[in-house]
């Protein structure tokens, strides 16, 4: 699946986004999995509570499933004006 990072969290990743292969079967089994990765996964989500994602471009929660998903997007929260 397609993963894609915005502001800071591809800041402290170094990507913008990146194809995955996974096993996890929800949102936050992937970060799971990308924490495991490397310390710059680790500093990314080390607060997921300042997060949000989308899933297939859709606001989702971290117990979202993954089956079937083609993309999952980490942002931190925005804010309009």
């Amino acid at each position: 699946m397609n993963v894609m990072y915005f502001a800071w969290v591809r800041e402290r990743i170094g990507l913008p986004q990146e194809v995955v292969k996974t096993q996890a079967e929800t949102v936050a089994g992937l970060v799971a999995e990308l924490v495991a990765r490397e310390d710059r996964y680790a500093a990314a989500f080390a607060d997921v509570s300042a997060l949000r994602v989308a899933v297939d471009q859709e606001l989702a929660d971290f117990d979202a499933p993954l089956a079937g998903v083609r993309e999952v997007a980490f942002f931190p929260p925005m804010t309009g004006g």
